[in-house]
């Protein structure tokens, strides 16, 4: 009776040990996303299809993907990124520039596959001993160039110079780099830029509203987190003045600005996904590195265009 029960200890043990190896041998993706957001929700899904298109899925329980959403909260954003470095899990995916930053902030072992992000550089990540866990796609500030220097293509100012205006996050790095391009591309464009600060899209309806009372001619929305969040809020606003919004981001036009030159986030989340099956193929990042979006379009919206009389350029698409 003994032996019988010491053999069935023991074959209990052996297979329990199967199952945790098991467990172990499907990989875990931890996906941070900095909060919700339909212009970058497409991200994440051009994510998960790269994988899927590579052979890598929960339906085939070959990986397991935990979502997680800080809701524009930076402690939840925090406890996030601790929750998948204590899980030790074998990736991480971010979107938007926070999730990268604190996601960097807290591991250089784990790889990390960033998406809607600026470089490494302009995200101040660098160091003497180099970054060698971030990966992914990511996005410089020169299609900004492009995109604001777009604006005197579709407007005429309504006397003298055009005005534009626009709002930024100076407690975001990348906002503020960017509203310093766009005062140095202005000048050179002849274009007279009001930017005004805020700190959170709680701020945004109110800055927004001191902005348009400086009779600007149109309003640049930049690639800042907090314009993400308040967008409907400057819309509203705008379209109440009638002054049209154009942008560097594809998913704003989509959300009723007039025309952007900017990435597809769909493709930008997919070009990140690309690198993490790779990851999960070879279970190496030799070869890997932050590779720029390869993605990028011109588009406008139909309704904005016409609600404003505006002709647009021809080498712009209608978004659907």
């Amino acid at each position: 009776m003994k032996l019988k029960i010491l053999l069935l200890s023991i074959l209990t043990g052996i297979i329990c040990s199967c199952n945790q190896g098991n467990k172990k041998s499907v990989p875990v993706i931890g996906f941070v996303d900095a909060f919700e957001d339909a212009t970058i929700a497409p991200a994440r899904t051009g994510f998960v299809d790269a994988l899927k298109k590579n052979g890598f899925s929960d339906n085939q329980k070959n990986v397991k993907i935990e979502y997680r959403n800080a809701q524009g909260s930076i402690p939840t954003l925090t406890q996030i990124v601790n929750y998948f470095v204590s899980q030790k899990v074998d990736l991480m995916a971010t979107c938007t520039t926070l999730s990268s930053i604190t996601a960097a902030q807290k591991t250089k072992t784990i790889p990390i596959f960033m998406m809607v992000s600026p470089t490494v550089k302009l995200m101040q990540l660098q160091d003497t001993s180099g970054r060698a866990n971030l990966f992914g796609a990511v996005e410089d500030l020169n299609y900004i160039d492009t995109s604001f220097s777009n604006i005197p293509r579709f407007l005429k100012p309504k006397s003298g110079k055009l005005v534009v205006g626009m709002i930024y996050n100076q407690s975001e790095q990348q906002s503020v780099d960017a509203k310093k391009r766009i005062e140095s591309l202005a000048a050179k464009l002849n274009i007279t830029l009001i930017a005004l600060p805020l700190n959170t899209s709680a701020d945004a309806q109110l800055v927004t509203k001191a902005l348009l009372n400086k009779n600007i001619d149109a309003f640049f929305a930049n690639p800042d987190n907090t314009v993400f969040a308040s967008f409907e809020t400057i819309l509203k606003s705008c379209d109440q003045k009638n002054v049209p919004i154009f942008t560097s981001e594809a998913g704003l036009v989509q959300r009723g600005a007039v025309a952007a030159f900017g990435a597809d986030i769909y493709q930008w989340g997919y070009q990140a996904g690309e690198q993490a099956a790779q990851f999960l193929k070879s279970r190496s990042t030799n070869g890997l590195h932050p590779e720029m979006v390869k993605v990028r379009k011109r588009v406008y919206n139909p309704a904005a265009a016409k609600k404003y009389n505006i002709t647009v350029p021809l080498n712009f698409e209608a978004v659907k």
